[in-house]
């Protein structure tokens, strides 16, 4: 008996170390499910908002170019909406409605917590292209989001917010192409 004195608080010391170690995996585990879900919530943002924006220009289609506002996007700053002159007022006024409130939904405006908009994803960029080469009777428009992600990933190779979101390695973007079609019967 005396030669296993002390032996019950060795075999508790490692014991403990042991929960330590399982513990610590668990919380890891628990940060990078957290990281996941946060991606997957900004990508089905992304896919929303994308889907909105293509929605508004077959709806408004007689003035689809007045969307397009080449690859610099509608960022979370205050860079102006493109300008249009085609199509009537109404067209216009509608386009540039339409651009507003996208707008305000990539800074997060559908959800609200107090005064804050937090519906958006990390620094939402917005673009509306057009894809060349350009047919004037069948134009192809290129609707994407761009986002900051939360991990390095592969690069993008889409130029939407290249600009405002620096480290291309954290920068998502997902597109959607529009074709508008001709309508005029002859």
């Amino acid at each position: 008996m005396k030669n296993q004195t002390g032996m019950m608080l060795i075999e508790a010391l490692v014991s403990l170390v042991i929960a330590a170690i399982a513990l610590l995996g668990t919380v890891t585990l628990m940060a990078k499910s957290t990281r996941g879900e946060m991606e997957s919530y900004q990508r089905v943002q992304a896919l929303t908002l994308v889907q909105d924006m293509v929605s508004r220009i077959n709806a408004n289609r007689q003035v689809a170019s007045c969307y397009s506002n080449s690859a610099t996007g509608l960022s979370t700053t205050t860079s102006p909406l493109p300008t249009c002159a085609t199509g009537s007022a109404v067209q216009i006024a509608t386009a540039n409605a339409d651009l507003a409130a996208w707008k305000n939904a990539l800074l997060g405006s559908s959800e609200v917590s107090g005064s804050s908009k937090v519906g958006a994803m990390i620094g939402a960029v917005g673009c509306v292209d057009e894809v060349l080469p350009f047919d004037p009777n069948n134009p192809i428009y290129r609707v994407s989001v761009a986002w900051q992600g939360l991990m390095p990933t592969a690069k993008p190779t889409l130029t939407c917010g290249k600009t405002s979101i620096g480290d291309s390695s954290v920068r998502r973007v997902i597109s959607v192409q529009v074709q508008i079609a001709n309508l005029t019967t002859t």
